[in-house]
């Protein structure tokens, strides 16, 4: 936030923070064309990767990268927000700002139990941000040593911080992209493991104290997609069927399976030095165009929650809004099943969603002939509703969210070529960005005859989740007016075993 001191003396005199502004700036603000009612964006600015996702004391603190002056990308501080249930969250202040060093690129934070570290004072528990250092100056020399790694740490629950003098504690080796560390405690060996970036592969480090460093390994140079640079990476364990593997997701720019921006995972085993994978083929978390950059919290036992920013590089300093640009997606739980392309992630809306349903609405054993008109079930919804159904046997079929000026986003399954598809090539405004309008597509994962699909539509957006969340989908649109109107669409008929309707409160207002 840019300091405006006439702002600064009359919230002082008042007795009124920084933070306090910023929830009452709510008031007057998100309620612009297109500004999401369900998904965390800042009061104003601009926004991209979710950093420092940590859980701390009943409060779930989620730190992005944030330019403070415009809606396009510049350079990068970690804005701050707190919130007690995934849904509802608080903007705080800055946590960190630019320095000498450099810009304050992607990273991740830690909860200190230990105090490994040694910044605990006074029986106090650090919070530790591990985050890139990018130095601007050296990017324009030429020079490949520009990102190294450094840490700063917080001990009022995050509130505040301060830069550890000794950064960076990670140099730069040569590498031009070196960035985004995302670390864990590996406790079978008593140290930290860094998941780091480093061009089109990951580099493993650990450290007993977050701040002495030493490589462990290498993986990914013949795995996974490899079409732009990897980023933001993270590293977990999750269980199947009493089983532990562990999940190594990478986001990587571009070269998503819709174009673009996206994240790519693999499932294997780690030794606290070594990924293995299970295989090399490639895999999508998300393989809608406009999820990138997704990690999971800190600090949350065995339950791992994703969030990702729902935009794509392809044409997220354009998309067409004024006072902020971009957001992110609705948290998600993370699980791993078994699936007919071996063990993949199935994705689910985390259950706190629940705590903003209202005026639900079920129906079972319906019969659709061509044509299920649902515009009286949403047009009262403002545009903000889950809609899941069931079909006890699955054939082709199409959703239809549309206005009255002809505006549309089709959602559904191909059955000729077995795959999900979102298409906004007549969503609203599409012609800010020439990639921007089209047809998107995702396999399906699962034989099963049956089927399920559940969508979270939410102003400017559409997320999709099918088959236990096995495949899931995220695509932003800008309509001039509200989808008010819904239907289903079949080439004859389709019986649909249930249907539901939640309309969703703003988590704003």
């Amino acid at each position: 936030m840019k300091i405006n001191f006439k702002l600064f003396i009359a919230l002082a005199i008042n007795g009124l923070s920084f933070a306090g502004y910023a929830q009452n700036a709510n008031v007057t603000h998100y309620n612009e064309p297109h500004r999401p009612q369900l998904h965390f964006s800042p009061v104003q600015h601009w926004v991209n990767d979710p950093n420092g996702m940590v859980y701390f004391n009943h409060t779930y603190h989620l730190f992005f990268q944030y330019y403070p002056e415009d809606i396009v990308w510049g350079p990068m501080h970690w804005g701050h927000a707190v919130s007690k249930d995934l849904i509802h969250w608080k903007e705080l202040p800055i946590a960190l700002y630019p320095d000498s060093l450099g810009y304050i690129f992607s990273g991740s934070a830690v909860v200190d139990s230990n105090n490994t570290s040694g910044f605990g004072k006074n029986g106090k528990v650090p919070l530790v941000a591990i985050f890139t250092h990018h130095d601007p100056k050296g990017e324009k020399a030429g020079t490949d040593v520009f990102q190294n790694q450094s840490i700063a740490y917080s001990l009022d629950e995050g509130n505040t911080w301060t830069k550890y003098a000794g950064n960076p504690v990670l140099k730069n080796p040569g590498i031009r992209d070196f960035r985004d560390p995302k670390v864990m405690w590996y406790a079978k060996e008593k140290k930290w493991v860094m998941t780091l970036a480093t061009k089109d592969h990951i580099t493993f480090y650990s450290a007993p104290d977050l701040k002495n460093w030493i490589k462990e390994s290498e993986f990914g140079l013949r795995a996974g997609a490899h079409g732009g640079v990897w980023e933001c990476p993270d590293l977990f364990p999750l269980k199947l069927n009493g089983k532990t593997y562990w999940v190594l997701v990478v986001n990587l720019n571009p070269g998503g399976p819709n174009g673009g921006s996206a994240t790519q995972y693999f499932v294997g085993s780690f030794d606290g030095n070594k990924f293995s994978p299970a295989d090399t083929q490639t895999r999508w978390l998300d393989y809608g165009p406009d999820e990138y950059a997704g990690i999971t919290w800190s600090n949350t036992g065995s339950r791992k929650i994703f969030l990702g920013w729902m935009s794509n590089w392809t044409y997220a300093n354009q998309v067409p809004t004024e006072k902020w640009r971009n957001a992110m997606t609705i948290p998600r739980d993370l699980r791993l099943k078994q699936s007919k392309h071996g063990i993949v992630i199935a994705s689910a809306l985390v259950p706190e969603l629940a705590s903003i349903y209202s005026n639900t609405w079920v129906s079972k054993n319906i019969t659709v002939n061509k044509t299920l008109d649902l515009t009286a079930k949403v047009s009262s919804t403002k545009s903000r509703y889950v809609f899941k159904l069931e079909l006890a046997k699955l054939k082709g079929y199409t959703i239809k969210l549309f206005n009255r000026t002809g505006e549309e986003v089709l959602v559904g399954y191909d059955d000729v070529k077995d795959q999900y598809f979102i298409d906004r090539t007549r969503s609203g405004n599409v012609d800010f960005q020439k990639d921007f309008a089209g047809r998107f597509t995702a396999p399906r994962l699962t034989a099963s005859k049956s089927s399920d699909l559940t969508i979270v539509v939410d102003k400017a957006s559409v997320e999709l989740f099918a088959d236990g969340g096995l495949t899931s989908m995220t695509a932003v649109c800008f309509p001039n007016q509200d989808y008010t109107d819904l239907r289903v669409q079949v080439d004859k008929k389709l019986k649909i075993k249930s249907l539901s309707f939640n309309a969703l409160k703003s988590i704003w207002h």
